[in-house]
């Protein structure tokens, strides 16, 4: 278990560093000025040199990249230098110094992902906590009621096999996993957010957070939640439908299963304490990819209900290109499918007590 968790950290760590690298150099290779986005109309040649030189914008790129790792890292160094861009200016982040070499301090501190270019002042950490939050309840309902309609249609449809019931939830699961997830967001919009609004009493946009009707107070609405979930769960309930389908004839025509019934086992007991177990694993694996995906995915899902989770804020800076927030949300989420991958190791670990972790 140590070595696993060893070795875990250094795969996480390469991984990050190679996120971190791909990320700044792609974005950073774009035509534009970003000191001229920061100052949109109002920037004149003393502005824009002071814009630079406080972000680091006039350094060669590779020195831009060692600020961003340093802006990264746990552990970073910092100059007494005013004019440098390492300079501890009041308000950047909360720091505690180690130790001062020189002209250099070292610090440790949270991990600074700098600040939105178009909402001057603001943090992009503080961007990505505001939004993550209803993109993760976004994507948990979703995954939720796709693990527990998946596991039950795909154990009928197994069931059931070749009968008009199975041929049934596979032509609509297929169906399901076909359908672009945009196209179905908008029809569910439009049929039941506006055509069915007098019966469904559903809107075709809202998010989970609105202001009363004063304007001062916010307050959950947890109905706006309904459909941005039904759509975007419909893609991986398909695949759960079928992967379960088939995991489960597989288990069923093994020699253990002939075992437990010449035992005589009912076959509920067979297929509840002996079948189901043993078919999960590839179910396991695809409902881990999924929900990691949904964070990312949800993005026209999010856009198109105005749910406001990280897929619309992704939207809105590329259409303004604001970097540093592209930059920080596509890092959290590279964060979050190596936390997912690490918990989908543990779980096959108890499914299968016969899977080592190494």
């Amino acid at each position: 278990m140590i070595n696993y968790f060893i070795n875990k950290s250094i795969y996480t760590a390469l991984t990050l560093f190679g996120v971190v690298t791909v990320i700044f150099l792609l974005f950073n290779v774009l035509p534009g000025d970003p000191a001229q986005m920061m100052l949109g109309q109002n920037e004149d040649a003393e502005q824009l040199a002071r814009v630079k030189k406080k972000y680091g914008f006039d350094k060669p790129l590779s020195t831009q990249y060692c600020y961003y790792l340093n802006d990264l890292s746990v552990v970073s160094f910092h100059s007494t230098n005013s004019d440098d861009y390492t300079f501890l200016r009041e308000g950047k982040y909360a720091a505690t110094q180690l130790i001062t070499i020189g002209n250099t301090i070292t610090v440790i501190k949270w991990p600074y992902l700098r600040e939105s270019f178009t909402k001057q002042g603001k943090k992009v950490s503080d961007i990505i906590g505001e939004t993550l939050p209803n993109t993760f309840v976004l994507a948990v309902s979703s995954i939720t009621i796709a693990i527990i309609l998946g596991l039950i249609f795909g154990v009928i449809s197994a069931l059931f096999k070749d009968s008009w019931l199975d041929k049934s939830i596979q032509i609509l699961s297929t169906l399901g996993m076909s359908v672009p997830s945009f196209f179905s967001a908008i029809l569910f919009a439009w049929l039941f957010g506006f055509v069915l609004h007098e019966f469904t009493n559903l809107e075709m946009t809202g998010s989970l957070y609105e202001l009363d009707d004063f304007g001062e107070n916010l307050r959950v609405k947890w109905k706006n939640l309904i459909l941005p979930t039904l759509v975007l769960g419909i893609r991986p309930l398909a695949v759960v439908i079928q992967l379960m389908r088939n995991s489960l004839l597989e288990v069923l025509n093994k020699e253990f299963i002939r075992t437990a019934k010449a035992k005589g086992l009912s076959e509920y007991q067979v297929i509840k304490n002996h079948a189901i177990k043993n078919a999960l694993n590839p179910v396991v694996t695809a409902i881990s990819g999924w929900f990691a995906s949904m964070l990312a995915g949800a993005v026209f899902v999010e856009y198109i209900f105005g749910w406001n989770g990280i897929g619309k804020e992704i939207v809105n800076a590329l259409n303004t290109l604001d970097l540093p927030v592209i930059m920080g949300s596509v890092l959290i989420i590279a964060i979050v499918f190596i936390i997912i991958n690490i918990f989908v190791d543990l779980i096959y670990s108890w499914l299968d007590p016969k899977v080592k972790l190494q």
